[in-house]
């Protein structure tokens, strides 16, 4: 944490000094001095994941800096009464160097009383300004840009504040938001429409029932009626009420600049979680992925396989706990993990060695829907 920060202008995403404020206070490189001088203490999130704290801890004429460690590629962190300074410092558990990761951040309804920076060798670049909450907004950044820096703000009363933010690390390309980290408003390619089935969060078959847009969000939500579903990490399709033709419903987002209207027919829609929302990735028409599925299956092109018999899927479902050794969080509706297994580096692909699934962190299952 060597240098020191130089004077900018006061937008978000350049470089920073701390605004006059009242009463007395040291500048943030300051408290970040006194992390060098041992002036901090050190905090371990009690399942690596997600911390929460409390700046009541500390005394109020000292302006402490505080470490906090985390091991997970999502989680959140709640600072409740900021005082001083936190430095949060993640170490996921992965295989993937650093420099193929990228770190977004995404504050919480009514998060206040502290700036949040990103700090590399002592210069600080405001991510998020004290009461600056875009609707949506999610930073992001290389993960080798540096760590976070959370100073609070001076505040003339006790009031209650909490600062906060939900954090998630993605290998997948980079961008200054989320909203540049996701699918392009483009038709995907055929090896990106075989790829979605193998590595999306979700996959499910379905028509779109309608769609709505936010504008104050740039964003569009989908909302699907779903026949069959193949595939998902979360809970983002719940069955159908009663009486209303049975299946599952659900809502999926993408960009508002995509324009996506209600069409007609089924589509295969595949996508990604992101700070717990769906995101729209590749949807094709369902009989056009068919064809192209063939297509590739003939050739021995297809990354996993799909069984399509006359329109009708067999489904092959692994039991939680059962000896092919697929943790519990992984398993949806129809994945069935075997030993043998893809692993693709950008744009290549290659054929790993076999290996128990638990062991898999970064591959894709070979699956079987």
């Amino acid at each position: 944490m060597r240098g020191a920060t130089r004077a900018a202008g006061g937008r978000a995403g350049q470089l920073w000094p701390r605004p006059p404020a009242p009463g007395p206070g040291p500048p943030p490189l300051l408290l970040l001095l006194a992390v060098l001088l041992g002036g901090a203490g050190a905090q371990y999130s009690s399942d690596l994941c997600s911390w929460k704290g409390s700046g009541l801890t500390h005394e109020a004429h000292r302006k402490e800096v505080e470490q906090v460690y985390l091991r997970c590629s999502a989680g959140t962190v709640e600072w409740m009464y900021p005082t001083g300074a936190l430095i949060v410092n993640l170490r996921p558990n992965t295989f993937s160097p650093s420099r193929n990761l990228t770190l977004c951040i995404k504050p919480l309804r009514g998060s206040s009383g502290a700036n949040i920076y990103l700090e590399k060798t002592g210069e600080l670049k405001l991510l998020v300004r004290d009461g600056d909450l875009g609707p949506g907004q999610a930073p992001c950044f290389g993960f080798e840009q540096g760590g976070l820096f959370v100073e609070a703000t001076p505040q003339q009363d006790i009031s209650r504040r909490t600062t906060g933010f939900q954090y998630e690390l993605t290998s997948r390309r980079t961008g200054p938001d989320l909203h540049a980290l996701l699918a392009p408003c483009r038709p995907c390619s055929h090896t990106e429409v075989l790829l979605a089935v193998c590595t999306s969060d979700f996959v499910v078959r379905g028509s779109i029932q309608k769609v709505t847009h936010e504008p104050e969000r740039q964003e569009s939500a989908i909302h699907l009626n779903v026949s069959r579903l193949y595939r998902q990490k979360s809970r983002v399709f719940r069955p159908a009420p009663e009486g209303e033709g049975g299946g599952w419903r659900g809502r999926v987002s993408t960009l508002l600049e995509c324009g996506v209207r209600p069409g007609h027919g089924e589509f295969l829609f595949t996508g990604h979680m992101h700070f717990g929302e769906a995101w729209l990735g590749c949807a094709p028409r369902f009989k056009d992925f068919q064809r192209m599925y063939r297509d590739a299956e003939e050739r021995g092109l297809n990354p996993c396989e799909m069984a399509l018999q006359l329109g009708r899927h067999t489904l092959h479902a692994a039991p939680q706990g059962s000896s092919q050794g697929l943790p519990d969080r992984l398993i949806g509706d129809a994945v069935t993990c075997q030993l043998s297994y893809y692993i693709f580096f950008k744009k290549e692909m290659s054929i790993g060695s076999k290996l128990p699934c638990r062991k898999m962190p970064l591959c894709l299952f070979h699956t079987v829907f």
